[in-house]
């Protein structure tokens, strides 16, 4: 009857050691699950944090060609300001120079009629 007790007993050992290596082998699974998964997390967020540089940095380049564009542009309309402004001029001192020059006739042919 020991015998039998001791083989229940010894059963009973085993059947709760298995039991505790079966429970110590769920934690570490389930460690290693989540040590997994906050590597996965960590990933995605390296990515993402990476995803965001590049997207800010392509806002900043179109932002840069934005105003170089701006600039270019009020330098084109300064030119052509300054274009207009010298046009005019010269319409302006071409305009003098007939009105001299008709002038200059007009007194010609004032002259030549007292001079008759």
């Amino acid at each position: 009857m020991k015998k039998a007790k001791l083989n229940t007993l010894d059963r009973a050992y085993h059947t709760y050691q298995a039991r505790q290596n079966y429970l110590r082998q769920q934690k570490s699974s389930a460690r290693h699950i989540q040590v997994i998964e906050a590597e996965r997390m960590r990933e995605r967020a390296e990515k993402e944090r990476e995803r965001a540089e590049k997207e800010q940095a392509l806002v900043s380049e179109q932002r840069e060609r934005t105003e170089k564009e701006r600039e270019r542009a009020e330098k084109e309309q300064a030119l052509a300001s300054e274009q207009r402004e010298g046009d005019e001029t010269e319409r302006e001192r071409a305009e003098k120079e007939a009105a001299l020059a008709e002038i200059e006739r007009l007194k010609v042919l004032l002259n030549d009629a007292r001079s008759r």
